[in-house]
């Protein structure tokens, strides 16, 4: 497996809408557990295709304490939310930087497996609230969105000034 570089905002790649995965094939496969193992050495709770520079609607994410439930969706769909819950909420593509942000407290999600059969499933909480984050990476969207444009822009700056002075990987 290969470890995949994480592209940090203010990247413009990271603004890319993500396209549909037609392709279940081998390619796939050893994407999602390149990604995997990306998440977990990071570490995070979770991962977008678009965060390693792969434009498909694909993501990865495991929010059990132990790191031993693994989730793929590819395709994934929103198809009910309900509730709404605040927490706080950080990025592997915005690292050391974390802000409150509203999000639906439960959710009912459509998505294929690495086979591209599809399942719906319900999700509450953290599982939630992680699907929800990676789901608006494939929009090109970012959680930093959700804050005012003021604390945006102070956060951007600091990542620039940090990749210019190489402490970004």
């Amino acid at each position: 497996m290969t470890l995949l570089n994480i592209l940090h905002f203010p990247d413009p790649k990271l603004r890319t809408i993500a396209k549909p995965v037609t392709d279940f094939g081998r390619e796939l496969k050893q994407l999602i557990a390149n990604m995997f193992e990306t998440m977990y050495e990071a570490p995070g709770i979770g991962l977008a295709a678009t965060q390693v520079d792969r434009h498909i609607r694909l993501l990865v994410m495991d929010v059990s304490e132990d790191r031993n439930k693994p989730q793929c969706l590819i395709n994934p769909e929103l198809l009910e939310l309900d509730g709404e819950e605040e927490s706080e909420e950080g990025c592997l593509s915005v690292p050391g930087f974390y802000e409150m942000v509203k999000r639906a407290e439960n959710i009912r999600v459509r998505t294929q497996d690495e086979m591209g059969v599809p399942r719906e499933f319900d999700a509450e909480g953290m599982e939630a609230v992680c699907i929800q984050h990676e789901m608006d990476h494939l929009e090109g969207k970012l959680f930093v969105d959700y804050i005012s444009s003021l604390k945006r822009d102070r956060i951007r700056t600091k990542l620039i000034k940090m990749k210019k002075n190489d402490e970004l990987g």
